[in-house]
């Protein structure tokens, strides 16, 4: 748009002139940032939570810092521990996506956990023992697989419900929500099971849960590694099929970014030192005199276990026949059904999947409280829901992100470990999940309305 400019020449008569008006240079803002979006390719919803993610982290930093109530939010100690935190519920909100994608949902996953967790702790504690002797080295692996196999079970029996039986998932799950609770407390009679096998607790996270300063180094060059194959074989891959290519700007943007990425990371768990005691322990253990040393944690455990389903569960739902099926699904079940696709086969999967997941999240837990409890896992099913719907899974099935599940766990996450550290009691931090749930199916509705 222009604007025209009435002025007077020499001669006295009036000279019409064009000039820019202030819509002209916003509209060609907006154009170059449309254009930066559709070169790079990036995933507005990606940017939308990563700006949420970076207003709750300043806010609550800066909130500490004024107030002085808590100290800085943003410190490697915490967010070390916010990483650790947010794993449990990333793995689950990657099963979660599968379950919405399919026009489903499972409200049953917390109280999953806290009967995978019994299950596994009186195999540690009251079973295993007395079989293979205490401290016997196969039996935290023992544990670990019957919680997999106890809760790929208890999936399996949900899916078969819901696809078979044609119960709905609302119904089925919602029922497990109180059957699994009421089992995790009469398993032991309400008894809280601790300690767990000591090995089975390093895959909870803590100084000793972590792979230190070096093996960190090493993963980060090998996940840089990674992001450059990955760019440069999509590339080769576009062009074996003529498909769109994108600007070698932008590819190489997107790597260095990525690698950034990477690099930081590994620079702030690198920067969390071990605590004194602990260090004066393992000094006291090697029979070192470690006063006063640097020793780093690392990448935890639950971290690195949770990437690792992260990156499984990405080539499942776009590389396998598997995933397209789950879209196809979620997308329309009735085309999917004629079109040949065994659609209650596949939902009882897709179930059988999420309580694998939730076992895997269940072993995390209990490892890092060292201990199984009945009430582990409690009210975890609103932040799984939570994390997935923020994520960019539309509730109206077909659409999900097993990315986006994960960084909307970090954000839940975030919220909870701020409003713990500010002093919100559990009230107020549930009022607050609950309001950004309804928010969030907001936003998927207007974004779907945008869209069509």
């Amino acid at each position: 748009m222009v604007s025209l400019k009435t002025s007077y020449n020499r001669a006295g008569f009036i000279k019409m002139s064009e000039t820019p008006s202030s819509n002209t240079a916003t509209e060609s803002s907006k154009n170059a940032i449309s254009k930066f979006l559709k070169a790079t390719e990036i995933d507005t919803r990606l940017l939308g939570m990563l700006g949420a993610l970076a207003l709750i982290w300043f806010g609550f930093h800066f909130y500490g810092v004024i107030f002085n109530n808590f100290g800085a939010f943003l410190t490697p100690r915490n967010l070390w521990n916010l990483s650790v935190q947010t794993s449990s519920i990333g793995i689950m909100a990657t099963g979660m996506v599968l379950v919405i994608v399919t026009r489903n949902i499972d409200l049953s996953v917390g109280s999953m956990i806290g009967v995978i967790a019994m299950a596994m702790g009186l195999l540690q504690v009251e079973i295993l023992p007395q079989i293979f002797g205490i401290g016997h080295w196969t039996i935290w692996i023992v544990a670990v697989a019957a919680g997999l196999i106890f809760g790929t079970l208890i999936g399996a029996l949900h899916g078969w419900l819901i696809a078979y039986r044609e119960i709905p998932a609302f119904i089925v799950t919602l029922g497990g929500l109180m059957v699994w609770r009421g089992m995790s407390f009469l398993s032991a009679g309400g008894r809280t099971i601790s300690p767990v096998d000591s090995t089975f607790a390093l895959l909870g996270g803590g100084p000793y849960g972590a792979v230190g300063a070096s093996l960190s180094w090493v993963i980060g060059g090998v996940a840089c590694i990674g992001v450059a194959y990955i760019i440069y074989s999509g590339r080769q891959s576009r062009i074996k099929h003529n498909f769109h290519l994108r600007p070698k700007w932008a590819d190489l943007m997107l790597g260095v970014a990525g690698c950034a990425t990477i690099i930081g990371s590994v620079l702030l768990v690198n920067s969390y030192p071990w605590p004194k005691g602990i260090v004066r322990q393992y000094g006291a253990k090697i029979g070192q005199d470690l006063e006063g040393t640097f020793i780093s944690h690392g990448f935890a455990i639950p971290v690195l276990i949770l990437v690792a389903v992260g990156i499984a569960m990405t080539i499942l739902m776009t590389r396998t026949r598997f995933g397209r099926y789950v879209f196809a699904i979620g997308g329309n079940p009735e085309a999917a059904s004629l079109a040949g696709i065994d659609t209650k086969w596949v939902t009882m999967k897709v179930f059988a999947l999420m309580g694998t997941l939730t076992a895997i999240a269940s072993v995390i837990a209990s490892a890092r409280l060292n201990s199984a409890t009945n009430a582990l896992g409690t009210l975890d099913e609103l932040y799984v829901i939570a994390a997935a719907v923020i994520g960019g899974t539309s509730l109206s099935g077909g659409v999900g992100k097993i990315y986006g599940a994960i960084l909307g766990a970090l954000v839940m996450q975030s919220l909870q470990s701020g409003m713990v550290l500010i002093g919100f009691d559990s009230a107020i931090q549930r009022i607050v999940v609950g309001m950004v749930l309804v928010m969030a199916v907001y936003l998927d509705i207007l974004y779907n309305k945008r869209v069509k």
